[in-house]
């Protein structure tokens, strides 16, 4: 086993997409390697600006709760997506975007924000990053 987190995103709802990161910053800080296998809706935050806009998971309000959740967290300094976005790919992080999602989906690779993705992969990518890794979620 290696010191690794392997991340599936699969949830694009603004809370998850926070949870993903926010363990994968940790791992990150503690040494260890980490990568995120964004698919189905957690695919959407990789489109361009698309990284915040997904609803709550719970509580969404017809987008009420997001907007009070959000003030929530900025009144409590939790930084943006954007900025655990930036600290995961500074800090070595690995994003995986999935082939087959954006075949189903009809997402094109001009869609997606390129900045982020430093590969394109489908289950044989993700089974190889996570078959030695010490921490697999599913988010």
């Amino acid at each position: 086993m290696t010191d690794k987190a392997v991340i599936i995103a699969h949830s694009g709802d603004l809370d998850k997409i926070y949870s993903a990161l926010i363990v994968a910053n940790g791992a990150l800080a503690m040494g260890m390697d980490a990568s995120i296998f964004f698919t189905f809706w957690g695919l959407q935050c990789l489109k361009k600006n698309g990284l915040d806009k997904g609803p709550l998971s719970k509580m969404n309000l017809l987008g009420l709760g997001k907007w009070m959740v959000k003030s929530r967290m900025k009144k409590a300094n939790v930084v943006s997506l954007e900025k655990l976005m930036e600290d995961y790919k500074e800090l070595g992080g690995k994003v995986i975007a999935c082939e087959m999602t954006m075949e189903i989906m009809g997402i094109k690779e001009e869609e997606l924000d390129r900045q982020w993705i430093d590969e394109y992969g489908a289950v044989g990518t993700y089974i190889m990053e996570a078959k030695d890794a010490k921490i697999t979620l599913f988010i």
